[in-house]
């Protein structure tokens, strides 16, 4: 198993205990609400904040396993090698949106740095913090498209029945 294949499981994995996380506070926040009519001021911002962790690192592995929004109905009308090109220019888009969320995103980090989420008692930057992360390795995880042509994993369920 490669680095990037490896790197892309615990993104996913990552991704996963996220929503299960999310989902187990939002939760809380409804019971607190509904049943000891006292609802918790921290739920809605953790949430919201685990939701900008586990979306920009799947979004990241995405790149990687091919489960990324494309359109690959053009790619299966062409077949595999005269698609390439079409591959090629995805991935290019892709890596420049990367490294654009790369630095933008570390530019966000950096201005909110001394904001503080009040329910939380943290900084801002907290939250945006995935993101130049996540465009770094989203990048990185179009260059083998970009050299070959070709996506590095095939999208899960959509193998070749033979």
């Amino acid at each position: 198993m490669t680095m990037a294949n490896t790197i892309s499981r615990w993104l996913i994995g990552f991704g996963a205990a996220g929503l299960l996380a999310m989902t187990a506070i939002i939760a809380w926040q409804v019971f607190g609400r509904f049943i000891l009519d006292s609802s918790p001021s921290w739920t809605e911002q953790a949430s919201l904040i685990l939701m900008i962790w586990y979306v920009m690192f799947a979004a990241a592995a995405g790149v990687h396993e091919g489960f990324h929004i494309r359109i690959a109905l053009l790619e299966e009308k062409l077949g595999s090698e005269r698609a390439r090109p079409v591959v090629r220019i995805v991935a290019i888009v892709v890596a420049v949106l990367g490294l654009v969320l790369m630095v933008y995103g570390a530019q966000l980090c950096w201005l909110v740095r001394d904001n503080v989420v009040p329910s939380l008692g943290v900084s801002r930057a907290v939250a945006y913090f995935p993101l130049p992360i996540a465009g770094l390795l989203m990048a990185l995880f179009a260059l083998p498209q970009i050299v070959s042509g070709k996506h590095p994993v095939e999208p899960h369920g959509e193998e070749e029945i033979a």
